[in-house]
């Protein structure tokens, strides 16, 4: 569907829905999704495997410039390898998500993680989603799309995530690390959080993920009509 932006960017803040999304953008568009986070959290996997501790900036950003890091997609899911070992398993795991926002704060690591996303990006025909795509990784993307919804609707999705996972959280624990980690990634000294200043921002707070999809692809159709339109 070439009528279609080529570089779609999608950022938000945690459990917006911008995996989700970007997976099934992908699978409609027939594009290549890359999940910018699960980049990061290889990065935090990897340190605590090798008992580097996060607090060590210097050795946590060699790491992240030594290792290498794939992304693919496998029958509809994100397979992600360090140095050719499948890590898929281990990046949802709770210590990763007390420790990533840290890691993806030191500005080596997210310069290391950058220049390789943006060699995935070159080709085209991608959609990247993270955190600052639109504002940092691919400022010139065709789209940018900023996702949001409510703490409490980012809490119940996230609880409902970790109860399918097998862990046992309440939502109140959900909520709190939720805002604790949209403190941090709002207030890093590189690359915080924020909408692109041409991003389109979009609350599904109250939508499905199939409302929130059908939504998005109206705004991709907009932005095509919109570049062949004759200036």
């Amino acid at each position: 569907m070439s009528s279609f932006p080529r570089t779609i960017a999608i950022d938000g803040p945690a459990a917006s829905g911008k995996s989700v999304l970007a997976e099934k953008l992908a699978d409609a568009l027939g594009y290549f999704y890359l999940d910018t986070g699960l980049m990061y959290r290889a990065v935090t996997n990897e340190a605590l495997t090798r008992g580097i501790p996060i607090s060590a900036q210097d050795a946590v950003t060699q790491l992240a410039e030594t290792i290498e890091i794939n992304v693919a997609p496998v029958n509809h899911h994100s397979v992600v390898t360090v140095n050719g070992r499948d890590v898929s398993n281990q990046l949802h795991r709770p210590e990763v998500d007390r420790n990533v926002s840290a890691v993806s704060a030191y500005a080596g690591v997210r310069k290391a993680m950058t220049q390789q996303q943006r060699r995935i990006a070159a080709r085209g025909d991608v959609i990247l989603a993270g955190r600052d795509i639109g504002t940092v990784v691919l400022p010139n993307a065709d789209c940018k799309i900023f996702l949001t919804a409510s703490v409490d609707a980012r809490a119940r999705r996230r609880m409902q995530d970790r109860l399918a996972r097998g862990q046992k959280v309440t939502l109140e624990e959900m909520r709190q690390e939720i805002l604790k980690r949209d403190e941090l990634d709002s207030s890093r000294t590189v690359a915080p959080l924020r909408a692109a200043d041409d991003a389109v921002i979009l609350d599904n707070s109250d939508l499905t993920i199939d409302e929130t999809v059908a939504r998005v692809l109206d705004i991709l159709r907009a932005a095509a009509w919109k570049a062949e339109m004759p200036s």
